[in-house]
């Protein structure tokens, strides 16, 4: 029999802008989803990092993340 001991996910998201506004909200409109999706990771008591974060030239944000899977510990990932 096997039992997961550690898990966690890596994930690269890449918040992109909306085409059919205008860019300084369509700007606006992405640091507020990375809020809430960070809101939303604290609520539901996610464990993660933030390896990195970077806005592109357009305005859009790639971020590099490590989280805990599903409910799994997380042991020394987060580290």
């Amino acid at each position: 029999m096997k039992r997961i001991k550690e898990a966690c996910i890596c994930q690269t998201l890449h918040f992109m802008l909306k085409e059919d506004v205008g860019h300084d909200y369509a700007v606006r409109v992405v640091q507020e989803e990375i809020k809430k999706y960070k809101e939303s990771l604290d609520k539901n008591k996610t464990k993660y990092k933030i390896v990195e974060e970077t806005e592109q030239p357009d305005g859009s944000v790639i971020m590099k993340i490590i989280k805990q899977y599903n409910t799994a510990p997380v042991g020394s990932y987060l580290d």
